[in-house]
């Protein structure tokens, strides 16, 4: 799983006004293979929830080609547990997370046909929670 290996802090405030509104400004391009998939919406995304989905592709293309993984679940999500009265405390750290803004890309593949990379990225985005499509590097148009 994808997990800082540490942390100035352990608890973190959600920001979720600043982390999720607007477009992605870096991060919103092919940059190491020849195909890619980019978010269409903003959400969470859980480290599970990313590994699930670079399973999937890496199943799909039979290890032929080469992933890339352009997003890194750096915040820590807490909660609280089950049936507990409010107050004492925030909650202890539940999973990780990365704030996905549209346009931003999650995945890229290169060195294999673009059939099998856009099967391997529809196979992904199911595994996701949120909308993607299917991107090709600018040089290779």
């Amino acid at each position: 799983m994808l997990a800082p290996k540490r942390m100035k802090y352990r608890k973190k405030q959600r920001s979720i006004k600043t982390s999720l509104l607007g477009t992605a400004q870096r991060g919103n391009y092919v940059a190491y293979g020849d195909y890619g998939m980019a978010s269409l919406d903003s959400h969470w995304v859980t480290n599970r929830q990313l590994e699930a989905a670079r399973i999937a592709m890496t199943r799909h293309i039979k290890r032929g080609g080469k992933v890339w993984i352009r997003v890194f679940p750096d915040m820590p999500f807490t909660k609280k547990p089950a049936e507990t009265r409010m107050g004492k405390g925030k909650g202890n750290p539940e999973a990780w997370v990365c704030c996905i803004r549209p346009g931003m890309v999650m995945f890229e593949i290169g060195g294999v046909e673009k059939a099998l990379a856009e099967e391997a990225f529809k196979l992904a985005s199911a595994k996701l929670p949120i909308k993607t499509k299917f991107i090709v590097r600018e040089d290779m148009e």
